[in-house]
């Protein structure tokens, strides 16, 4: 990690608009070497998203600077699956990072492409399959991934939602916790990507797929990188039984015949509606579709109607 000046602001970082944080991009491109002019705000979120116009190269600043860590541990995933000739986002060899600056973790990585393409879910496949025969070295110091945890810490935070919703959600996870210690994985225990969907596998400009968003590789059950898809098609719809088939054909394991199936998808979709639980105070529409959701929960019927967040 690379700390910058600060660009003059105190420790408490720079105000999170798009305003503020310009003297932050300013400094952390001036720092990297690189020309900060023209660059263009994709996304204000939990990372504010820049794309420069003098390279192809993404900045990523963000909001939480507990993420260091993480992003460090990102940067050095990227450079060891290139290493490995694995299609994944890059970072610049050329930069020194992350960057701290003005209170703020800065990262910069290869940008894939100038529209934001998707790939399918069969490359998707595709790719959990190479990746999951990958032996990562440990130097990596990759965390176990405890789903349990991260749900618990999810909850924890969870200020802006009704009293009632948040105790039924509480629940059902002391519920689901002691069903979870009760699985039988069956995929070999290692590296998984941890947030493996069809909205983390982007089209190169050179036509081939590419995994991004590397924060999130663990060591754990390979069965977690398979149920987002499962649920996706199950569940939500958002997938066809087609699409569906052609990734449980490329990967080679179809985790709905798995016994443990109901249980990791309770989980990982109770960890997405308290993800979403997040967002309440700040979007009205994503409080309608926490709403609709945590409805569902209770009744469960409707998991059609789920949008996609």
């Amino acid at each position: 990690m690379i700390s910058g000046s600060g660009g003059g602001q105190d420790g408490s970082g720079a105000e999170f608009t798009a305003e503020g944080l310009a003297p932050v991009l300013q400094e952390a491109c001036a720092t990297a070497g690189l020309d900060y002019r023209g660059a263009e705000l994709l996304r204000l979120g939990s990372n504010a998203v820049y794309r420069l116009t003098s390279l192809p190269v993404i900045v990523r600043i963000a909001r939480d600077p507990a993420v260091l860590t993480e992003m460090e541990r990102a940067v050095g995933v990227a450079r060891w699956l290139e290493s490995q000739d694995f299609p994944a986002m890059r970072a610049p060899a050329s930069v020194a990072q992350p960057l701290l600056v003005g209170g703020l973790v800065v990262t910069f990585w290869e940008s894939v492409q100038e529209n934001e393409e998707y790939a399918t879910v069969g490359e998707l496949a595709d790719l959990l399959r190479r990746l999951h025969w990958l032996e990562e070295p440990e130097s990596l110091g990759l965390p176990y991934f405890d789903p349990l945890a991260k749900l618990a810490a999810s909850l924890e935070g969870l200020d802006g939602i009704p009293g009632e919703d948040r105790t039924f959600l509480e629940e059902r996870a002391a519920r689901l916790a002691k069903d979870h210690d009760r699985l039988d994985f069956v995929l070999p225990f290692g590296l998984i990507h941890g947030d493996a969907s069809i909205g983390n596998i982007l089209r190169h400009r050179d036509g081939h797929a590419v995994l991004i968003d590397l924060d999130g590789f663990a060591l754990a059950p390979r069965e977690w990188d398979l149920i987002q898809t499962a649920i996706f098609y199950e569940r939500y719809g958002w997938h066809t039984k087609v699409e569906y088939g052609e990734f449980v054909h490329r990967y080679g394991f179809d985790l709905m015949n798995w016994p443990g199936y109901e249980t990791l998808a309770d989980l990982r979709e109770l960890m997405m509606v308290a993800w979403l639980g997040h967002q309440v105070t700040t979007s009205e529409r994503s409080a309608a579709e926490f709403a609709r959701r945590v409805r569902s929960l209770r009744t469960g019927q409707g998991r059609d109607e789920w949008g996609p967040f």
